[in-house]
């Protein structure tokens, strides 16, 4: 039976030691609890900087069957935050991009566009979405579910005296308020009805701004969804992508 090593016995022991031996004594017979001491402060220090480091967001904006160059995105994110005299080091835009809406089979994104959806719903739902920049088939899309503002009341409602500034640039849409598209589905003979409503739901912001500097050729609308707890700060957006010449 092997006899176990008094404490004295591991003083006397360790005085014989010197340098690099003391330090592999340690680690042979104390690396468990190291480690785990190690682990344990990695996770504190990394909770305390996330708290600390942790942004406010100004702003959650997505980007749907539009591309766009970093230095664009830069501008859509930190440019307008420079605009609007924010902390940069406290305050972020949420730039969602790579999000595609598309029916055509055809289109190489048209594979993304049940993740987009779900991405989407997930973000309205949450409060998580305020501005979206898309191209006129997710304009469409987005208009006929009622997700956007109408933009011309939202405007007389918080910024009177931009009204008529941008009037020119509002674009109409529909907005199919009840339908019959369930019956369509256990009863093919009927043919399709809908009640709906056009209002102006979207900007044209291709045709001033950064979008027609970085010479985009084909419109791009903008729309402010619905429920946004954002819409102040969602407008004084609208103002900075018209103002960049």
């Amino acid at each position: 039976m092997k006899r176990k090593i008094t404490a004295s016995e591991k003083k006397e022991y360790w005085k014989t030691l010197r340098g690099k031996q003391k330090a592999q004594y340690v680690w042979d017979y104390y690396k468990f609890p190291i480690a785990v001491t190690l682990i344990l402060v990695y996770i504190i220090g990394y909770i305390i900087y996330g708290h600390f480091s942790k942004k406010d967001i100004a702003l959650y904006t997505a980007l749907i069957n539009v591309s766009v160059s970093d230095q664009i995105n830069e501008q859509l994110s930190n440019g307008f935050l420079e605009f609007a005299d924010e902390n940069i080091s406290q305050k972020d835009v949420q730039l969602y991009t790579g999000l595609y809406l598309t029916t055509d089979q055809n289109d190489p994104n048209h594979e993304y566009t049940y993740a987009s959806r779900v991405k989407l719903l997930a973000s309205i739902d949450g409060e998580q979405l305020d501005v979206v920049l898309m191209n006129k088939e997710a304009f469409d899309a987005f208009s006929q579910n009622r997700y956007l503002y109408n933009l011309e009341e939202l405007l007389m409602d918080l910024s009177p005296d931009r009204a008529e500034e941008l009037k020119p640039y509002l674009v109409t849409n529909t907005a199919i308020l009840k339908d019959n598209s369930d019956e369509l589905l256990t009863d093919n003979s009927l043919s399709y009805q809908a009640l709906t409503e056009e209002y102006p739901m979207g900007f044209d912001v291709s045709q001033k701004g950064l979008f027609k500097k970085a010479g985009f050729k084909d419109t791009v609308y903008l729309g402010v969804i619905a429920n946004s707890p954002r819409v102040e700060t969602a407008l004084e957006y609208i103002k900075y992508l018209y103002t960049i010449n």
